[in-house]
């Protein structure tokens, strides 16, 4: 018995003894474990030895995108890792199942530009989205930022402002004081995934800065008789989109040949340029007209009996255009170079023949200017792909007397938001005035409680009605003015006010 358990103990010491011996003298070692998205692919003997795979393989990628090497992807994780495990995979292996899975990289920039905050209806503000631009060098991106900028400004503006060579303002003339980005940017060097949209060339990156896409612009052959204007137009774009689209047009004068090939593009630039300008000018001031009745005289009868005089004043202005479009006018000064003559008009007052809503056929004279003020800020027309319905009036100051353009009756006093208050947004508080011929006028983002007349009254050419402000869906101060052959926004047709003028 007890040889027998003297037996069974020599073969247990003997098993320890080899097999545990074996265990515990092996000393752990240093290996690298892969993880992809955070898993686990497996020991490898070598990172670099990865890394250098993966290069030698990926030779279409640096053929493609030019350059000397090929990183791992992003996604994967190389730990060093001691241990005894002793399940080793090869580069070989680890590189067949990532390959197919994750994109690998290439060292690159990545350009960040955050978007502007914009107000939202409920009045509360919304926080701009950042998109990322990637691209080899950074020179493609600083280059194609500078090209995009400067297709806003003319080139020799530019490049006086950029020389220090502009000249100084003697009489009137235009200064640029600034010209900078409003979104902030960054530009960081990292590895590129290469199944990102990576820019190699300034080109490309210039075409979809102003344009936000890569892809071509619709063209369109000159037919006989084809003005810029009329083009941009038909086409519902600016003429400064027109131009940009095709720089080799100097500006909106230039000759179109017929069977010339031009592009139609519409902008979308991804950035906003904001250039600051002083400028000085001359205006015309317009005069007063004062009406006197004769009750001996039928209503629609009239006679100047002192024609008006306009007068003149030189004006300072700070301008600011984003994106080539102007945002704002502030004035800084305005003298007084020669006083206006007030016209005297009498009119028949003897009350025979009525027109709609009870009032007197309106005064069939040429059409009042609306403003103190004759800065136009933004004309009638297409921009960034909607109609702009009406005239933007600026640099008259907040609060400045707005006049009815020609006689009628006030159909509308007051605010709407919606549709029907504006094609291209909230017009704030607005008038609009019938003139009982088919067109009406309106007069929108005055201040509030700046109307001073109610739905119902007849008012007279050149009669105050509200002051200038920015209520509304408006960026500074001007005066949204607009005439439309029939009741604006509902089934009118928007006219361009320059026309009768």
């Amino acid at each position: 018995m007890h040889k027998n358990i003297k037996v069974l103990l020599g073969i247990i010491c003997i098993y320890v003894f080899t097999t545990g011996f074996t265990s515990f003298s092996n000393k752990p070692h240093d290996l690298y474990r892969v993880y992809l998205k955070g898993q686990s692919l497996g020991l490898i003997e070598s990172k670099k030895e990865l890394e250098n795979y993966i290069d030698q393989e990926q030779q279409e990628i640096k053929k493609r995108y030019n350059v000397q090497k090929v990183y791992v992807p992003t996604d994967l994780d190389i730990v060093k890792e001691t241990t005894f495990d002793k399940k080793v995979k090869s580069v070989e292996e680890i590189y067949e199942e990532i390959k197919d899975t994750s994109p690998f990289t290439i060292s690159g920039y990545v350009v960040k530009i955050r978007g502007l905050d914009t107000v939202g209806e409920d009045g509360k503000k919304i926080k701009g989205k950042t998109q990322k631009i990637y691209v080899i060098e950074k020179k493609i991106f600083t280059n194609s930022i500078e090209k995009a900028v400067k297709s806003f400004i003319p080139e020799e503006d530019y490049k006086n402002y950029e020389n220090d060579t502009q000249q100084e303002i003697e009489d009137v003339g235009k200064y640029i004081e600034n010209i900078y980005i409003k979104n902030k940017i960054t530009i960081k060097k990292d590895l590129i995934p290469v199944d990102k949209k990576i820019y190699q060339t300034e080109e490309e990156l210039s075409q979809y800065l102003l344009f936000g896409t890569t892809e071509q612009q619709q063209k369109y052959t000159i037919q006989a008789g084809d003005t810029i204007q009329d083009v941009a137009f038909a086409n519902k774009i600016s003429t400064q989109e027109f131009l940009i689209a095709n720089p080799e047009l100097q500006n909106e004068n230039s000759l179109l040949t017929p069977g010339q090939e031009v592009t139609l593009g519409l902008l979308k630039p991804q950035f906003s340029v904001v250039e600051q300008d002083r400028v000085v000018f001359k205006e015309e001031k317009n005069f007063s007209t004062e009406t006197r009745y004769d009750n001996d005289k039928y209503v629609g009868w009239s006679e100047v009996i002192q024609a008006g005089i306009k007068g003149e004043n030189k004006v300072t202005q700070v301008v600011y255009k984003v994106n080539g479009v102007v945002e704002s006018r502030t004035p800084i000064n305005t003298e007084t170079l020669k006083e206006p003559v007030n016209e005297i008009i009498i009119k028949g007052g003897k009350q025979s023949l009525y027109y709609g809503y009870g009032s007197p056929l309106p005064y069939a004279g040429e059409w009042g200017w609306p403003a103190t003020c004759a800065s136009i800020s933004s004309p009638f027309g297409w921009r960034w792909g909607s109609l702009h319905d009406g005239t933007d009036i600026a640099g008259c100051g907040y609060g400045s007397n707005i006049f009815a353009a020609q006689a009628g009756t006030v159909v509308f006093s007051g605010m709407k938001s919606g549709w029907y208050a504006g094609g291209y947004g909230d017009n704030g508080e607005y008038i609009i005035i019938d003139h009982h011929n088919g067109y009406y006028s309106m007069y929108a983002h005055l201040c509030p409680g700046c109307r001073s007349v109610k739905e119902g009254d007849y008012v007279e050419k050149g009669q105050p009605i509200g002051g200038m402000g920015m209520t509304g869906a408006a960026t500074g101060v001007h005066l949204h003015f607009a005439i439309w052959y029939g009741y604006p926004y509902m089934g009118g047709t928007p006219l361009n006010a320059m026309q009768f003028y």
